[in-house]
């Protein structure tokens, strides 16, 4: 370890996010690869160490001999300024090397409030921020994730992007980028190469045309480009690594625990969910695949918990039988288990019961909307009924905890709708008056909502954002009206929402905003602790721009989006279809009730079909 570092440890918030030397962590000699890869996740390491994506990532590009991926997480405030204090610079845990010194960094980005994180990294590592000012092939920096299913607010800053999904696509970038350092090819020659790689996003192929009202006339085709950018999928979920040996880490996690993913897709189509439709086409493992990577992976982990992930993990075909499996063999070993993203329509007491028999947790449901009309605008498909009978079900099981996540800012919402809210969870209290069997525990009923977000890809991508000041009447009214003792009320803040949704649906314009807030000292904007809503109105206003112009303009539909060239597999026609039948409040059946045609069966091979 670097003398610096020992010197500076000692005096900053958790010293064990920067240390490295964890269980399971990947040495090889640097003497026998032939490329390294700094994988570098725009957040603390807590963040970072709890996120699925990473470490099936870190898995796979390890797998390959002559490359070795080593992590690299955003500092925490105090130890960001001691290191720049004492000219330390970022650096990756597995070796103590400076990031500088590798051939290519690869950024996570998932959500949009990373973005000046970003920067600062590549800034701490002596980078320059933007692709053009790096000319050389190397250091190549690229960035995948959720975020860059719209690249361009991020575009001046990377070298290329992957769409999608990365277990192969990640790997042909590297060997090509292998093959163009070896051959001494120019940083253009090998971008024009990689662009011929399905779901890689070149932005220096493609130039933005502007109308004279500010909005974006196309997003024109340079040569070498293609026309479209169609995201990568894994075809085949049980024969594709997945990290059963994943590091445990050295210090405690958001989500300290083994995480066994089901599927992948959703089969629900809720109308403001953009997870919903990139993820698809739906395709599942199977439960013998669950059942054998839980078990090594808990035995490789020594974790006492493991959780079942899926965007619905209720609504996995096969999951009596995984379940069944895993409990067998966890529950003599006291390891629990746990469903964290569960539908009040297709939950049920056996479950439950099965759940508990090791260790009980609050139970959390997603009903985003109190009436049921807006419900049905949102295409929920759960009714009162549906939450209520849940509710019930689990009081009589001897839960007392029951918190209820709602939106507010949805198309067509009226006050109706915010204190219908308010209402709903008065009759969950009034269920569990009625079905408790001890009451004398008491009940806790927390009631969160958010700002809803309109976010590409999603039938409201057209959407405005309600206004910050609509946003917090709508708050308090929610507030007022709540008025039993046993439900609590938490909400987010209006100002973070607001900045997230003029960056989801930025243009490449958005990207110079991203560089100025950066440069005014923003990082790490997704934490309160940082985040500084005049600091962005300011970067917003030095580069002339207005991010209501972003966030709280309704777009027309032939309007030219940023996100034009990007192919997420769903037919631009479904998410027009999809919201003209929200405006009507009418409801679309799920996947597997009736196939949508949304598109994203092309992403198969013939035969192969999709699991809605």
């Amino acid at each position: 370890m670097d003398k610096r570092l020992r010197r500076i440890l000692p005096a900053v918030q958790k010293p064990a996010r920067y240390t490295g030397g964890e269980y399971n962590e990947i040495i090889k000699d640097k003497a026998g690869v032939k490329l390294r890869m700094a994988f570098c996740f725009p957040d603390v390491y807590e963040i970072g160490m709890s996120n699925l994506g990473m470490r099936i990532l870190y898995g796979v590009i390890n797998n390959e001999p002559d490359i070795w991926c080593e992590r690299v997480f955003a500092p925490w405030g105090d130890m960001a300024e001691a290191m720049r204090k004492n000219n330390i610079p970022l650096y990756a845990l597995e070796s103590g090397d400076p990031v500088s010194e590798f051939d290519v960094l690869g950024f996570s980005i998932g959500y949009e409030m990373a973005y000046c994180t970003v920067l600062d990294m590549l800034d701490m590592a002596g980078l320059p921020v933007r692709s053009e000012d790096r000319t050389e092939l190397v250091p190549l920096v690229f960035a995948g994730g959720t975020s860059c299913c719209n690249p361009e607010p991020m575009a001046p800053f990377m070298d290329l992007m992957v769409l999608g999904e990365g277990e192969e696509a990640d790997v042909e970038v590297l060997r090509l980028f292998q093959r163009a350092r070896d051959e001494g090819w120019s940083k253009r020659d090998f971008l024009l190469e990689a662009a011929k790689i399905q779901g890689v996003y070149v932005p220096s192929l493609y130039e933005p045309v502007y109308n004279a009202d500010g909005t974006l006339a196309e997003l024109k085709c340079l040569p070498g480009a293609p026309e479209t950018v169609t995201k990568r999928i894994v075809q085949d979920l049980d024969s594709v690594y997945y990290p059963t040996n994943p590091i445990v880490p050295s210090t405690e996690i958001v989500h300290d625990r083994v995480n066994l993913e089901l599927f992948r897709g959703c089969v629900r189509g809720c109308r403001f969910c953009q997870a919903g439709y990139v993820y698809r086409p739906i395709r599942s493992k199977s439960p013998e695949t669950v059942i054998a990577q839980g078990i090594e992976s808990i035995k490789n982990t020594g974790c006492q918990e493991a959780t079942l992930l899926s965007l619905s993990s209720s609504d996995y075909r096969h999951l009596p039988a995984a379940c069944d499996g895993l409990l067998d063999w966890c529950e003599p070993r006291n390891v629990s288990l746990s469903l964290p993203s569960l539908r009040a329509d297709n939950f049920s007491m056996e479950l439950m019961s099965r759940l508990q028999k090791v260790r009980r947790g609050g139970l959390t449901f997603a009903p985003e909307a109190g009436t049921q009309r807006l419900r049905d605008v949102i295409n929920k498909n759960v009714t009162e009924d549906d939450l209520l009978n849940t509710c019930r079900i689990a009081f009589e099981g001897g839960w007392n905890g029951i918190k209820l996540y709602f939106m507010l800012g949805l198309p067509t919402e009226t006050d109706e709708d915010v204190v219908g809210i308010a209402d709903l969870a008065a009759q969950v209290l009034h269920v569990w008056r009625e079905s408790s069997p001890n009451k004398q525990r008491g009940v806790r009923i927390t009631v969160s909502t958010s700002c809803f977000v309109p976010k590409p890809h999603s039938p409201f991508q057209w959407e405005a954002q309600v206004t910050m000041s609509e946003y917090r009447r709508r708050v308090n009214l929610l507030r007022d009206s709540i008025t039993a003792k046993n439900v609590q009320y938490n909400w987010h803040d209006a100002d973070t929402s607001f900045i997230e949704a003029a960056l989801s649906r930025g243009d490449r314009r958005v990207g110079g905003v991203v560089e100025a807030a950066w440069r005014r000292g923003a990082r790490m904007e997704a934490w309160s602790d940082y985040f500084d809503y005049r600091r962005w109105l300011d970067a917003f206003a030095d580069c002339s721009l207005d991010p209501a112009f972003y966030a709280t303009r309704e777009r027309a539909e032939d309007e030219c989006l940023p996100w034009s060239r990007v192919d997420m597999g769903v037919r631009t026609s479904l998410l027009l279809r999809e919201r003209h039948r929200a405006y009507d409040a009418q409801l679309s059946p799920d996947c597997r009730v009736a196939c949508s045609a949304c598109g994203a069966q092309s992403l198969l091979p013939k035969g192969v079909k999709c699991d809605g």
